[in-house]
């Protein structure tokens, strides 16, 4: 189904979405504000940028596409700091994510 806006229509896109969901309702340790709050971020940044890239389109898309690759590694390396339910499964999504938004920045 076509939607209005380019991003809709991308897996990573959709997959960032659910990481996105996952970070802002997951349980961080309580003595690790720090990271909950750069994780949220981490992975906003993901999203807005996917969306950002696409809209775009051309080299501000891809620079857009690249910057949302370092920020899944960022959320990623994150979830390797802190023991939270589930982050194996999250970090195997933002790997497919990863390969996904290397193929979108060139």
């Amino acid at each position: 189904m076509a939607t209005g806006f380019p991003h809709e229509n991308l897996d990573c896109y959709r997959l960032a979405v659910g990481i996105a969901r996952w970070v802002a309702s997951a349980r961080f340790p309580p003595r690790c504000a720090n990271l909950t709050d750069q994780a949220v971020r981490a992975a906003q940044s993901v999203v807005l940028n996917i969306a950002e890239g696409a809209a775009r389109g051309g080299p501000a898309g891809r620079n857009h596409f690249r910057i949302a690759l370092g920020s899944a590694a960022e959320l990623c390396s994150v979830l390797d700091l802190v023991e939270v339910a589930d982050a194996g499964a999250r970090q195997t999504e933002l790997r497919r994510i990863g390969a996904m938004l290397r193929r979108l920045g060139g």
